[in-house]
Parts: C-alpha cells; structure tokens; sequence
C-alpha cells in the first residue's frame, strides 16, 4: 500500500510539474490566451492577457468585454451569440483597451473543444494585437490612392501634353481653339470645324474623339469632296442589293460602321442636295435608310464636320440647306490660320524638322536664325500643311546639322498657287502691317496695356509682338510721333 502511495504521489506531483510548466507556457507566450465554459462564461485569461488590459484576474473573469471598445461590443457580442449557436470557429476584429488607456486593434479567434460525443465541453480563444499592422496598412492605402491620385494627375498632364497629336503650338489664338475641344469633347454635340485648308482640322476633330466616351469605339473619316456625287449617299449610308448597276451585294455604309463611335465628315460642304437631307434625318432622329432599301436604321453615331467654305453664304446661295446647317452648327470651332498664330511657327519648324530628320536618318540640331525670320514673315497661304512640306524637303536636302531653307522656295510655292494667290497672300500682309502700324501710332508706339496697341487690335500682346516681329515693323519709331 506504501508503495502503491509513494507511486500515486510521483504521478501526481508529474502531473502537477507538467501542468505548472503548461501554465508557464501559456502565461508567457506573446498572445493573449483564454478559455470559456460552454456557456460563453470566461474560466481562465492568461497572464498576458492581464499584462495587457491592467486587468486583476476576478476582474477579468467576472466582466471581459469591460474593456472592448463600446462602438465594438455591440457588434462582436452578437456574432459570438451567433457562433456559440452554430458552434464553429470564428475570427473577428475589434479594439482593445491596453492598460495604458490606448484602444488598439486585435485580432480574435475562437475555437471549439468537443467529447466523443460532439458535444462543445470548452471554448478556447486568443487574441493578438495587429494596431501596427492595422496602421501600416493604412498608410499603404493611403500610400496608394495617393499614389493614384497622382498617376491620375500624371496623367491628365499627359493628356494635356499630348491629347492633341500633331497640334503643335502655345498661341492664344491656338490654346482657345483647344480650350473649347476640352470642353465640348465628352459631350455628344455635334461640332463643326471651320478654317482654311491645311491648318489641321481633321486634328481637331480626332482630339474630340479621343477625349469622348466613345473614344473606345471607331473614329471614321470621310471626306465628302473626294467621292463623286452619285456613289456619296451609298457611301455614307450603305446600299442594298441590286440597288443600282454593279451592286451585287448589301454593303454597310460609313455610319453603321461607325455605330457607338464618331463620324467626321470632311468638306461637307460639298454634299449633293439629296444627300444633305438624308443626313439631316441622321442628325434629327438618328436613322436613316440605305439606298435601294426601305427599313429604317437605327445608329448611335456623334457627328464631327469641317469645311473650308462659308456655310452660311452656302445657304443664301441656295446650295446648303438651311435647316442642316443649323444642325451642324451646334459648336462651331474656327481653327486659326498658321498666319493668326506666328508665334507658333519656330517650334512647328522645329517639330517638323526632327521628325523627317529622324525618318531620313539625319542629325538635325538647329535651324538656323534667318531661316526662322523668313518662315515668320511668310504668309503661309497654305499653312501648316504648307508648312510641314518645306520642312520635310529641306531635311531631306540638308547636308549638316543646321537645316535652312531658301527663300526661293516660298516664293516658288507662292507663284504655283497661281497670280491671284500670291496677290492675296502680300495683299493681307500688306493689311495687316497697315492695320498695326495705326495702332501703334494711336498708342505711341505702346504695345500692352489698356491703351496700348494689342487692345486696340484685340489681340493678344504675344501675337501683336509676334506680327511686328514677322511683318518687320520698328515699334520704337512711334514713340515719338
């Protein structure tokens, strides 16, 4: 029997060394560690969890959401009600009362202890503090939207910069034309671009495009003046079969291929009579019919259109329909003329001039001062298409580093315009030098200001200085006068 108790006694001082070295474990490790009854009431908190919250042990026990944050109680008590009923583990967030009187954020998970018989005899839980991870992750959200706000920004920079393709240039005169294409692109008005032959309207019309929601979908260009009459409307709107000679089968038109995109159609002043009011009945209800059929199509197409003529005296002529023009003329853009910009042939000539020089595999670094002079103080009758072309062959002729370009070049474009274009061309420099002359002597030779000549013309005091520059008028002799 001695023996028996001397047994019973190492067993049970094992027992109890091996309990005292679990409970040394678990008062110890980094995590706040508890168990509860089946019932949800806590039967033990370890150490940790008293180090943590300042709590003593029968205050731990008696109340332990004492120190969860009130604006979380709510919360965590109903989803333990919950998963005490469903009896499964769980994992939730919640705030903490350190001892300090901080509430920081904790991680808690739940487990269930089940007999044989599956039933829950013991709940056990820990607790980890996760504040600065909370915090770190924070700041990596606001690192990033931050982060994306300035790509955003970055990138309406580039817009900015490059939304315009070939649209070279920073003159008052150009920077309205492109303030308007700003804000008139996301919108679905139809717009029609007006200017000169060769000074980019079909840019223009791009920039919108590109700029629009519908910028996903196709951009079609037609040019009205290059199709013949007869084959326009076929071309626009598609035909049938059998709808004339040679139409051996359905062919889609330029709208229905343009469908949830835009369309631009170019020189539209040339359209037939026939052909405007078909495309009048686009504008007004969206459908229209193919030639040589009779079901109406329906087409969610935005309308872009340019013209180098005068719609209105169109229309007095009686060659343009009233009641399209007024359609078309919803936001009329003027696209400036290379002459109302001066200021921006320098670097147009520098653009250009890098460009075929890369395709021509020259070096070109500069271009020399009097050739600059002289592109300034040419009219460019026909403008930045004329332009680009006097670039491209003096780079291909260009031996060195510098390109030049000689003066008979301008003077040969101008003649291959025939008489009456380069009578045009030196009559309006000739206007424009007496109109800023004037000026310049009603003001005294001031160029700025509320008196001085560039409000007298206005005009921007950039431009005015520009001209002078170009048309090669002293400033300072009507200081005197």
């Amino acid at each position: 029997m001695a023996r028996v108790a001397i047994e019973a006694k190492r067993a049970g001082d094992a027992l109890r060394q091996s309990e005292d070295r679990l409970r040394l474990v678990i008062d110890t490790i980094p995590t706040m560690v508890w168990s509860l009854l089946p019932d949800g009431a806590v039967d033990f908190v370890n150490q940790r969890w008293l180090e943590y919250t300042g709590l003593s042990l029968q205050e731990a026990l008696a109340d332990s959401m004492r120190t969860v944050h009130p604006e979380d109680a709510p919360r965590v008590m109903e989803k333990w009600r919950t998963d005490m009923a469903v009896g499964e583990q769980c994992e939730y967030e919640l705030r903490l009362r350190r001892a300090d009187g901080e509430y920081r954020w904790v991680l808690v998970r739940t487990v269930p202890l089940r007999d044989e018989q599956g039933n829950i005899v013991k709940w056990y839980g820990t607790a980890v503090d996760i504040e600065d991870r909370k915090r770190a992750l924070q700041e990596i959200h606001a690192l990033k939207d931050r982060l994306q706000m300035e790509n955003l920004a970055l990138k309406e920079e580039v817009v900015q910069a490059s939304m315009f393709e070939e649209i070279i240039g920073s003159s008052e005169a150009l920077n309205r034309v492109l303030a308007h294409v700003t804000r008139v692109a996301p919108t679905d008005s139809t717009v029609l671009i007006k200017g000169e032959t060769g000074t980019g309207k079909e840019l223009v019309a791009r920039a919108i495009h590109r700029l629009s929601r519908r910028s996903g979908r196709a951009f079609v260009l037609v040019n009205c003046a290059a199709i013949p009459p007869a084959l326009i409307a076929s071309e626009l709107f598609g035909h049938e079969k059998g709808a004339f000679t040679g139409a051996t089968q359905r062919r889609l038109g330029r709208f229905e291929l343009a469908d949830g995109g835009t369309i631009f159609l170019d020189e539209v002043g040339e359209l037939p009579a026939e052909t405007q009011s078909a495309l009048l009945r686009v504008l007004q209800e969206r459908e229209f019919e193919r030639v040589g059929g009779s079901q109406p199509i329906s087409v969610d197409v935005r309308v872009l259109a340019a013209t180098n003529r005068d719609l209105k005296a169109g229309v007095d002529a009686g060659s343009f329909r009233l009641d399209l023009f007024y359609r078309l003329n919803v936001f009329p853009l003027q696209v400036p003329s290379l002459r109302e910009r001066v200021e921006d042939i320098p670097v147009l000539a520098e653009y250009f001039a890098q460009r075929y020089a890369a395709k021509a595999r020259k070096n070109i670094r500069r271009i020399e001062k009097p050739t600059l002079e002289l592109l300034q103080a040419y009219p460019w009758p026909g403008n930045v298409r004329e332009l680009q072309n006097v670039i491209e062959r003096a780079a291909i002729l260009c031996d060195g580093d510098t390109l030049s370009v000689d003066e008979s070049w301008l003077q040969h474009e101008s003649l291959t315009g025939g008489a009456g274009s380069a009578t045009l061309a030196a009559s309006l420099a000739d206007q424009e030098r007496e109109m800023i002359e004037s000026a310049l002597a009603e003001s005294r030779g001031r160029v700025s200001g509320p008196s001085g000549a560039a409000a007298r013309l206005g005009i921007a005091r950039s431009t005015l200085e520009s001209k002078i520059r170009s048309l090669r008028i002293d400033k300072h002799r009507f200081k005197s006068s």
